[in-house]
This record gives structure tokens, sequence and C-alpha cells, in this order.
């Protein structure tokens, strides 16, 4: 998990509920403030597992049953009815797609197992030539189409939903919290948060930034949110190397290799946890010139984080200076 809150105490009559459990193979956790009118934790909890349990039932790719696994096992010219969640988040796939002329792309899954990334991976390792070239005739979101409330395909490509999944999971459990009157609260989801409102002592809720280290976590940067979801990608916790190259799971679809640049993490603020957590993910992807001119001209709150050498150095924006400073909206 690349993002972590940072407590404090509470000092009125206000409570400040914790639960946390495990979710799509990491963790969830949730902070919230009780009102006198508001639920207590266990009925809190029951209703952001049901949420989770339904996501993970839409869109695991570790489990066959899952819906998205369904699709991937269908050969070329294959069409299922799937849940509306599912063609929402193919959409904006195809979005974040366009405007990154196809680096970021949902139909990557075939390549992470081919460099030992994905789910039904062997070994981490440079393939052939020849391996790659098979593998990128079943990649590309131009294969996938949406017929009514079936998605087809007209090649045996594999839909692959972890660059976006949790912000939608943080997004429904967001909705859902404030469907039950909690106004103030911090939902998190294998990394991927959103926080709203004020803790009982009426300070802000407080996001540790880590820095890219291999070995220890370490603060980079506390900043203070309101209001917003917030999602750091990262090429620093998974990768292998290779005759002396790093090769990252953050996979530029266009060459079908992992990328090759200094940026090594992305942080964006976004009042949408969805939004946030595919965006974190395109921009990593095009890298410390592409991605920092796509955030300007899309108005994106980004923190960067750039390799320089044997050190770290940061680039944030106005944007997320103004969205970081624990204000509402």
């Amino acid at each position: 998990m690349v993002l972590v809150s940072v407590l404090s105490g509470c000092g009125n009559d206000d409570t400040l509920e914790r639960f946390d459990g495990p979710t799509m193979g990491s963790h969830y956790s949730i902070q919230y403030v009780r009102h006198s009118a508001t639920p207590g934790p266990k009925g809190v909890q029951a209703e952001v597992e049901n949420i989770l349990a339904e996501v993970d039932r839409q869109f695991s790719t570790y489990r066959s049953d899952s819906d998205v696994e369904r699709f991937n096992a269908l050969p070329a010219n294959g069409c299922q009815v799937m849940p509306g969640p599912v063609l929402e988040l193919v959409r904006m796939g195809e979005q974040l797609s366009s405007q990154s002329d196809g680096s970021f792309d949902l139909t990557v899954e075939p390549l992470l197992n081919l460099w030992g990334f994905g789910p039904q991976s062997r070994a981490e390792k440079v393939p052939t030539a020849e391996a790659l070239a098979l593998v990128r005739q079943r990649v590309g979101h131009g294969h996938l189409r949406i017929d009514g409330d079936r998605l087809c395909k007209d090649a045996a490509v594999e839909v692959d939903f972890n660059s976006i999944a949790a912000g939608y999971a943080v997004d429904r459990i967001a909705a859902r919290l404030q469907a039950l009157g909690i106004d103030s609260y911090l939902a998190e989801a294998t990394g991927e948060l959103k926080a709203v409102g004020r803790k009982p002592d009426g300070s802000a809720w407080r996001i540790a930034l880590e820095e890219p280290r291999d070995d220890r976590q370490v603060a980079e940067r506390v900043i203070e949110v309101n209001g917003y979801g917030v999602s750091t990608s990262g090429d620093y916790r998974r990768y292998f190397e290779q005759d002396g190259v790093r090769y990252s799971h953050a996979f530029d679809a266009r060459t079908g290799a992992p990328v090759l640049h200094s940026l090594a993490s992305v942080t964006v603020i976004h009042p949408s946890a969805l939004m946030a957590d595919g965006l974190s993910t395109l921009l990593l992807i095009l890298g410390p010139e592409r991605g920092w001119d796509y955030a300007q001209e899309h108005g994106v709150g980004v923190f960067f984080v750039l390799r320089d050498g044997n050190r770290f150095v940061t680039r944030t924006n106005d944007v997320f200076e103004r969205m970081s400073n624990g204000k509402s909206q």
C-alpha cells in the first residue's frame, strides 16, 4: 500500500470508529466519525464488505468464476452479458486509452502474464520477440465492443481492471457511507482512498505519501484531504532486473513492454477515487514529460516523484497544492 493515513486524537462527544479486513488480495480500512444518529461499526462494516464482495465477483482476475474471468475465457468473436459496472468501466477504459493514444489499455493481461507480472504468469523474464509479437495480437481496446448489455470481442483479448477497480470500489463505499448519514470518513481499499469531512477534533484527514524505496516505507510528504480521492501508482514494488535493465509492471500497450523512464511514482488527487486510480496509472505510463503535459492540459492535481541518479526529486502542480490543503471542494 503506497498511501497511509496519519491519525490524531478526538476532542468532543463524537467518536472515531475504525474497522478493516482483507479484500482483493490486499486490505481495506474504514475510519468514520460517528454521531448519535449514525450507525455503529458492525453494521457499517457489513455494508462495506457487501460492496467489496460484489466488486470481487465482478472484476477479480484471480477467481475463475468472476464475470471478468468468464469473459476472458471466451474465444474470439464471443459475447457475454455483463453487469452494468463492468460495462461502465470498459467505457472509462476506452476513454483513457483514447486520451493516451493507446498507451493505457485494459487488455494488457496477456502481456502481464508473458513478462511475469500477471495472475497466470510463470517467471519474470524478458520474452522473445516472437513470443511478444504473438501475444500483442491479443491486446488492444479496439478489440472490445459493447452490444446492449453484452461485452463482445473480435480477438481472444483478456480484460484486466486492476488499474481502476479499487478506485471504483472506494467511490461505491463513499456513496454508501454518505447514504448512511456518515459525512466524515476516510475509506481505503488496496491503497486507493477517499477522505471527506474532518475528524472529531476538527482536524483534517492527513495522508502520508510514500517515498519510492524498495526496502522500507518512508513518508515523503503529508497532505490534508477533504472531499477528494487520492491514488498513487509506482514502478518500485513489482519489478525485475535483467542484464542491468529494470523492468516494472507498468506497461505501455503501444510497445507491449514495461515503461523505461525516470518517473518512479505518480500521486493524483481528484474528486473521484475512480478517476484518481485510472489517471495515476495513465500518467505513470506516459512518463515525466507526456504525463506532466497531460495533467496540466486536463487540470489534474499531480505529485510526481522522479529518479535523478541515486536520489529522488519531486514535482507538483498548482492543482495538487490547492486540493491538498484540507479545504473542501
